[in-house]
């Protein structure tokens, strides 16, 4: 006796699986789309970085993102993933920074990392140093569990 399937009961497996694939995950924390805009003095933030700190220890991760033409995107993994929701410190960074050869400079600098950290302690700050610590910088920032748009409006 043969028995016959239902042309129905295929589609149906097919999107109770589709259902089931879609809850798995990389077995990280679930992410949301964070993106904002970063002005200094009510110009947009040529170029910097911007970090999330956790506010407690064990509520999340840190994310981070490139800050270009005032516009950044948060990073916790992957390229743009987003940040897992909470309470955030922030630290914003911009400078400029002139690489000397290192070679030109042996009798200066023992060694080329040493050469390196002087050349970032020379920087042009873009933005007020404060800005650089998340402990100093007086921003913070909450992500909920939805599409976020935090912005930045850096001033002296």
């Amino acid at each position: 006796m043969t028995h016959r399937i239902p042309p129905l009961v295929p589609s149906l497996l097919g999107v109770l699986l589709a259902a089931s694939l879609a809850g798995c995950g990389d077995d990280k924390p679930r992410r949301y789309p964070v993106r904002g805009r970063v002005t200094y003095n009510g110009e947009p933030l040529a170029r910097g970085t911007i970090a999330f700190s956790p506010k407690e220890a064990d509520q999340g991760l840190g994310c981070f993102g490139e800050i270009e033409d005032g516009s950044y995107r948060m990073t916790t993994f992957d390229t743009g993933d987003g940040a897992v929701p909470g309470l955030y410190d922030v630290a914003i960074t911009a400078a400029e920074v002139s690489y000397s050869n290192p070679l030109d400079d042996i009798e200066l600098s023992p060694t080329p990392e040493a050469s390196v950290t002087r050349d970032l302690q020379q920087a042009k700050h873009l933005i007020p140093p404060k800005y650089n610590s998340p402990a100093t910088s007086g921003l913070t920032a909450e992500v909920e569990a939805e599409s976020n748009t935090i912005d930045f409006p850096l001033a002296d």
